[in-house]
């Protein structure tokens, strides 16, 4: 059997990212995903500056531009007084090629990193294929899969587990994934409705504070996005009525009639890490290694930026150097991940969470007066955008 490549687990964003940057380097793979077609579901949707300028590199950065929104501000306001904090991403024009959030659906990028790989033909792809078990050696990794009722191994040089929070190569290498689950649950739901003309001066990527409660209202270029949650009283079966949706979204802008809503789905929240992003010839990237709170949008995009940092490194290891090369993958994404994207993400979900109106009042006016500073305001747009994690795992040797 020819152990010459890379097996990657996971047809999410992460996965064929790294199928396509290792194509392109001449380093064969086969990528393998459970599910029989790519996820269409409710999931990520912002793309930040950096993660644009990386799709740029890949020729894929223009192609996503078109089929998304762009975002040259986002807020964080107070619904009853539309009172707000506004963050100009222009601000960092000079530190990167897209000074902007590009409001796009995951499954489009999916859908266009797939028909690349596919078209340039480089490796295989087997869809509807899931990982049974996981052993490696000095030598190799061996990956037992199936399809149907048909098991079958298969052996690489190493494998990429980038299969999602659930990742079967994570749990069959046994990696420890530590953290907490947070107390919420989050109810996503689309509409058709335009907030814009409603609510004065939204931006497209909008965290609010609302009476007692929180919600985040996003653009994507025909629906809203909104990020709901259910009362105290309601258990997630309830706040996931249609009866309860419409009341929720309601309260946002009240209507004569019912809201359209196209589609809702319900996620709990997590923050987890694992301890190293290496066990021998087996690597974890994105959702496998770390998961947060969607506040911010940084999870996909903290994948993303996985998927570059571990291909070039194993390029250079493929091509001669040092496997020990493979821990300085870890030293240089997990301190990101954990105080950039967990940290960061961790502190944009209690902040929206706060329920005591002077404390709102007070952070409001500490963003509104950061926002307000063009040097305080390129400081903070460099960290939210993630500019400033990258910088710094660059620095790491």
């Amino acid at each position: 059997m020819d152990r010459n490549k890379v097996i990657i687990a996971g047809a999410g964003p992460v996965g064929l990212i790294a199928a396509l940057l290792l194509g392109r380097l001449g380093i064969p793979f086969i990528l393998v995903e459970a599910e029989e077609v790519l996820a269409d579901d409710l999931r990520a949707s912002t793309f930040h500056p950096p993660t644009l300028d990386m799709l740029d590199d890949l020729g894929l950065a223009a192609p996503l531009i078109a089929m998304g929104l762009i975002s040259p501000t986002w807020q964080i306001r107070m619904h009853e007084t539309g009172e707000r904090a506004v963050f100009d991403l222009a601000a960092i024009a000079a530190d990167t090629r897209h000074p902007y959030r590009l409001q796009c659906e995951q499954s489009k990028l999916c859908r266009l990193l797939l028909d690349h790989v596919l078209a340039e033909g480089k490796g295989e792809v087997r869809m509807g294929t899931r990982i049974e078990q996981v052993a490696q050696d000095a030598n190799q990794v061996t990956v037992l899969i199936g399809r149907d009722d048909k098991v079958e191994a298969i052996e690489g040089r190493y494998l990429i587990g980038a299969d999602g929070s659930r990742s079967a190569a994570r749990r069959n290498m046994g990696f420890a994934f530590d953290g907490k689950t947070y107390p919420e649950t989050t109810i996503l739901g689309t509409t058709t409705f335009p907030f814009e003309e409603y609510l004065p001066d939204l931006s497209n990527v909008n965290y609010v504070w609302k009476k007692k409660g929180t919600f985040s209202l996003l653009r994507l270029p025909h629906v809203w996005r909104c990020s709901l949650y259910p009362d105290p009283e309601e258990s997630i079966e309830d706040g996931l009525q249609p009866e309860s949706i419409q009341r929720k979204l309601q309260a946002i802008v009240p209507r004569d009639c019912d809201y359209e809503v196209l589609e809702v789905r319900a996620y709990r929240i997590h923050m987890r890490i694992v301890e190293n992003y290496r066990s021998g010839r087996v690597l974890l990237a994105g959702d496998a290694a770390h998961v947060n709170s969607p506040s911010g949008g940084m999870g996909m995009n903290g994948g993303i930026h996985d998927a570059f940092e571990l291909v070039d490194t194993l390029a250079q290891v493929w091509n001669g150097a040092e496997a020990s090369l493979l821990d300085r993958y870890t030293r240089r994404r997990r301190p990101v991940a954990l105080a950039e994207i967990l940290g960061q993400s961790d502190r944009n979900r209690a902040r929206m969470q706060e329920r005591d109106i002077a404390k709102r009042r007070e952070m409001l006016t500490d963003l509104q007066r950061i926002a307000d500073d063009p040097e305080r305001a390129r400081e903070h747009l460099l960290r939210s955008s993630m500019i400033a994690g990258l910088r710094l795992a660059a620095a790491i040797a």
